[in-house]
């Protein structure tokens, strides 16, 4: 874990700081070396908490974690907002071993601010460029988790969506995204637009890694990995929308 996090905090540097400078990461955990290296003494000892043990994961900044990281949605009025607490899908994530590696940039209050506002771009991160393309929209208010996944700056994100904030960001840039029912991921301690309609959600490489981050942020008792099944859509008919 402890290698896996100096890798990823290496290729941050190289092409989120620095070179094309995508911008999608907007602050690292300064303690993330130091939980892995803690992680990495547990397996030594026989000893893992879960699936997800030692695992390098990225938050949206709307996500509160207890880490001294401030939780920001972007902007420059909570760029000093650190609460010490653990939103209940983060302590979920520690509870099965992962280690946070920082929080992604976003659309600035999740895009909840103008009807002209521009995808990706907050006041304290800049605008997130999308790692295919640099000129194209990395699409989303979860865009710095949609691209820091896509360009391997962490093992997986996650992202939250009140509205497609999940699903585009996953599309445009080419990774698996989901967005679970409202209400299996808690809405606590996350910087809010709809009570209805806002859930969190893992932003990933595959769908295997998907079921294991909603095994570990999920309300309820289900074990979506053993669930899933290659010829779930055997027989099944796609219909699709040519306009």
């Amino acid at each position: 874990s402890e290698a896996l996090v100096e890798r990823y905090l290496a290729r941050i540097d190289a092409i989120d700081r620095q070179g094309p400078k995508l911008q999608s990461v907007l602050s690292l955990n300064p303690d993330a070396l130091t939980d892995a290296r803690a992680r990495d003494a547990q397996r030594e000892n026989g000893e893992t908490l879960g699936p997800l043990h030692g695992v390098p994961i990225l938050l949206k900044d709307n996500i509160e974690s207890r880490d001294n990281l401030a939780t920001t949605a972007g902007a420059i009025v909570l760029a000093d907002n650190v609460t010490g607490r653990d939103a209940p899908l983060v302590a979920g994530l520690r509870a099965a071993g992962a280690v946070i590696l920082g929080k992604t940039n976003l659309s600035q209050w999740a895009n909840f601010r103008s009807s002209d506002s521009i995808s990706g771009w907050s006041a304290l991160g800049g605008q997130v460029r999308n790692p295919h393309m640099l000129d194209r929209s990395p699409c989303g208010s979860s865009s710095g988790s949609g691209a820091a996944v896509a360009a391997w700056l962490g093992a997986a994100a996650i992202g939250t969506e009140t509205n497609g904030s999940i699903i585009c960001p996953s599309q445009v840039n080419g990774i698996v995204g989901f967005k679970p029912t409202v209400g299996l991921v808690s809405q606590q301690h996350i910087v809010p637009i709809s009570s209805t309609q806002d859930t969190a959600g893992p932003m990933t490489r595959s769908v295997t890694g998907a079921a294991m981050m909603l095994d570990a942020i999920d309300t309820v008792d289900v074990d979506y990995v053993a669930a899933l099944d290659a010829n779930a859509l055997s027989g099944a008919r796609i219909g699709v929308l040519r306009f």
